[in-house]
């Protein structure tokens, strides 16, 4: 064989070699990808399990906390209309009963 031949020859080996190594990582991988998934898909159930109930109790106490916040609004309200009326019956000319103890 000629010094070319051998030389073709020598660098379509480490070629193939190369080729080999590349198909054997993809391979393994391919395996741990597939490994991943079999464990998030058997992990992934109580996760949404869990999530749900973190959200079902985030919206009870989003819940809580929108009816204080409403409370607190309509009891500013309530207090504002009381004023305006007190506002109101003194340029009349009147007053409310106010009991002090």
């Amino acid at each position: 064989m000629s010094t070319e031949k051998m030389a073709k020859a020598e660098e379509t080996f480490q070629r193939y070699t190369e080729i080999e190594k590349m198909v054997d990582r993809w391979r393994n991988s391919h395996t741990r990808c597939q490994w991943q998934m079999t464990l998030s898909q058997r992990r992934n159930p109580y996760a949404m399990l869990r999530m749900q109930e973190d959200m079902a109790q985030e919206l009870v106490l989003a819940n809580k906390q929108l009816l204080v916040v409403r409370q607190a609004a309509l009891h500013q309200l309530f207090e504002q209309e009381h004023q305006q009326y007190q506002q109101e019956l003194n340029r009349m000319g009147k007053a409310f009963y106010v009991e002090r103890l």
